[in-house]
C-alpha cells in the first residue's frame, strides 16, 4: 500500500504540467469515517498536488490572513462591544433611568457571566456536532438581536434577563474562534493570530461611538444610552448576516480558496497533530480532559486573569468620570484602554511565538505590566491625575497574560473533543472570573475601589505562579516521553497517507509522537 501511494506520487511530481489523478483510497476505507477528522477523509478523496515552495505557502498565508483575520477579528470585536458598553451607557443616565441602587450595577455586570456559564455546556456540545462557523453566526445574530433590545428596558430586571440571555449566547465566542483558528494555522503561528483577533479594539469602538452619542441634543426623544445601544446592535446583526455566508469552519470549506490551496491548507496543519474538524463525540475523550492537570491549571488561571477583566468592563468609565472629567471626555479617554490591551496582546504574542517554547516565560513577564499599573493607581494619591490614569492604562494591559496563554490549550490539546471540552473550560474560567470581578468592587468604596484594586494585585501573582506550574508539568512529561520514545521525528509531507493518519482524531496522550508547547 505504502509503495503504491509512493510510486503514485513520484509520477505527479514527474509530469509536466502535472497529472492529477485520484490517490487510492485503501487506506480510509480500513477506517471507521465516523472515527477520523474531516481532514482525513478529505485528503483521502481529493486530488494530490505537489508539494508547496516556501514562496508558495507564505501566499497561501497571506491569503487566508486577509480573510480569516477580518472576518474572525470584527466579530469577536463586535460581540465584545456590547459587554463593554454598560459602563460607558452609564455615562448617560443607563443606572438611573433603570432604577439601579446599590450593587445592582455590579449585579448587571456579573450576570453575563452566569449566562455564559449556564450556556457554556450545550455551546461546546454543539459547536462540535454543528459546523463551527455557521452555528457562530446564528448565536451572533442572536445577541445582535438581544442589542438592540436594551434601548426597550426601564427597569433592572429587565436589564438582567437581557444580559443573562446574551451571556448563553456569546458562550460560543471563545471556543468557535479557537477552534477556527488551530484549523487554518500552524502552533507557531497560532499566538501572533489570536493577538490580533481577540484584540480589544471593542474599547475603541465603544468609546468613540460614546462620544458620538454624546452630541445628540437632550431635546432628544430617545435617552442617549438608548441611541447607543440601538448604533451598536443594528451594525451587529448586518455584520452576523454578512458572516453567515462567508465565515468558513476549515480550509475545506472555504469558499476563497481553489481546490489545491485548500489541500495545502490542510496538509500544512498536519504538523500541529491536534486535528481540524471532527463532529463525532467521545466520550473517552471527554474524560481524558476532565483527567488532565493541564485544563484545572489553565481553568484557574483564566478566573485569576479576568477578575481584573470583569471590573475594568464594569467600572472603567465610572472611574476615569471620578477623576472630575465631563462624560463626553470621559467617553473618549477609555479610547486608549482599548489601544493599551491590544499593544500589550500584540507585543506579548508576537515574542511568545518568535520565542521557542518559552511561551510560560512570556507570560509571566505581560502579567507584571497591568501588576505594576495596579500598584501604581493604590500607592499614589487620588488627586494626582497623571499618575492614576497612567496607572489605569497600564492595568488594562491585562488583556496579553490572557490572550498569550490561549495559543497554550490551542497548540497542547489534540482531539476534536478533547479540544472542545478544554476551550470551554477555559471559556468557563473566563466568564467566572468576569462574574467575580464586579462584585470586588463595592458601591460603598467609590471612588477608590480598594477592594477591587486589591483583588487585581492578588490575582496577577496567582496567574504568574499557575502559569510557572504549568511549564513545569508540560517540560517534565516532555522528558518523559523522549525517555520512553525518543525524539518525535517530522511528517512526511509528501506521503498522503501519513498526512491523513496525522488526522486521526487522537488526543495528545494517544499520540507517541506529540509534545507540548512550553
Amino acid at each position: 500500500m505504502v509503495e503504491e501511494i509512493k510510486t503514485h506520487e513520484a509520477t505527479v511530481r514527474a509530469a509536466s504540467p502535472p497529472e492529477r489523478e485520484e490517490p487510492s483510497k485503501s487506506w480510509l476505507n480500513d477506517k471507521d469515517t465516523h472515527l477520523v477528522d474531516d481532514a482525513a477523509n478529505f485528503l483521502a478523496s481529493t486530488t494530490t498536488y505537489p508539494p508547496m515552495s516556501a514562496a508558495q505557502e507564505k501566499k497561501l498565508i497571506r491569503k487566508i490572513d486577509r480573510w480569516m483575520i477580518p472576518l474572525l477579528m470584527f466579530t469577536a470585536t463586535l460581540g465584545a462591544v456590547d459587554k463593554v458598553q454598560i459602563s460607558t451607557a452609564s455615562l448617560y443616565g443607563f443606572q438611573t433611568d433603570n432604577n439601579m441602587h446599590g450593587q445592582d450595577y455590579s449585579w448587571v455586570g456579573s450576570i453575563l457571566s452566569i449566562g455564559m456559564l449556564v450556556g457554556l455546556y450545550p455551546a461546546s456540545y454543539l459547536v462540535q456536532r454543528l459546523p463551527t462557523a455557521k452555528f457562530f453566526c446564528a448565536c451572533s445574530i442572536c445577541w445582535s438581536v438581544l442589542t438592540l433590545m436594551y434601548a426597550a428596558c426601564h427597569s433592572w430586571a429587565a436589564v438582567m434577563v437581557l444580559r443573562f440571555l446574551m451571556g448563553m449566547f456569546e458562550a460560543v465566542i471563545s471556543t468557535s474562534i479557537m477552534l477556527i483558528i488551530s484549523a487554518f494555522y500552524k502552533k507557531k503561528e497560532q499566538p501572533a493570530r489570536n493577538a490580533i483577533i481577540l484584540s480589544c479594539f471593542s474599547s475603541v469602538i465603544n468609546g468613540f461611538w460614546s462620544w458620538v452619542v454624546g452630541q445628540i441634543p437632550d431635546s432628544a426623544p430617545l435617552a442617549k444610552w438608548q441611541y447607543l445601544y440601538l448604533l451598536t446592535g443594528s451594525i451587529n446583526v448586518c455584520y452576523s448576516l454578512f458572516i453567515l455566508f462567508y465565515l468558513p469552519d476549515s480550509p475545506i470549506n472555504a469558499r476563497f480558496l481553489n481546490e489545491e490551496e485548500k489541500f495545502h491548507a490542510v496538509q500544512r496543519v498536519a504538523e500541529n497533530r491536534t486535528g481540524m474538524v471532527s463532529n463525532a463525540w467521545k466520550w473517552y475523550q471527554v474524560r481524558e480532559a476532565l483527567l488532565d492537570p493541564k485544563l484545572y491549571l489553565i481553568f484557574l488561571f483564566n478566573i485569576a486573569v479576568n477578575v481584573p477583566n470583569g471590573g475594568l468592563i464594569t467600572f472603567g468609565s465610572l472611574i476615569i468620570k471620578s477623576m472630575g472629567y465631563s462624560s463626553q471626555t470621559s467617553a473618549l479617554l477609555t479610547m486608549p484602554t482599548g489601544v493599551m490591551s491590544t499593544l500589550a496582546g500584540w507585543i506579548f504574542s508576537e515574542l511568545a511565538a518568535r520565542w521557542h517554547n518559552r511561551r510560560a516565560v512570556a507570560i509571566c513577564l505581560s502579567a507584571l505590566v497591568p501588576l505594576m499599573g495596579t500598584a501604581l493607581v493604590y500607592g499614589t494619591q487620588r488627586s494626582n491625575l497623571g499618575a492614576q490614569l497612567a496607572g489605569l492604562y497600564m492595568m488594562y494591559a491585562y488583556w496579553g497574560p490572557y490572550v498569550t496563554t490561549v495559543s497554550l490549550p490551542q497548540a497542547n490539546t489534540a482531539g476534536q473533543t478533547k479540544k472542545s471540552v478544554t476551550y470551554c473550560a477555559l471559556y468557563l474560567g473566563y466568564a467566572a472570573g468576569n462574574l467575580i470581578g464586579p462584585q470586588t468592587f463595592r458601591s460603598d468604596q467609590a471612588p477608590e475601589y480598594t477592594g477591587g484594586v486589591i483583588a487585581m494585585i492578588v490575582c496577577y501573582c496567582l496567574c504568574i505562579l499557575l502559569v510557572l506550574i504549568y511549564w513545569a508539568f508540560c517540560a517534565f512529561e516532555n522528558r518523559r516521553r523522549d525517555k520512553l520514545y525518543g525524539k518525535p521525528g517530522h511528517i512526511n509531507e509528501d506521503s498522503v497517507q501519513e498526512l491523513a493518519e496525522s488526522f486521526e482524531d487522537q488526543t495528545d496522550m494517544e499520540q507517541k509522537a506529540f509534545r507540548y508547547t512550553t
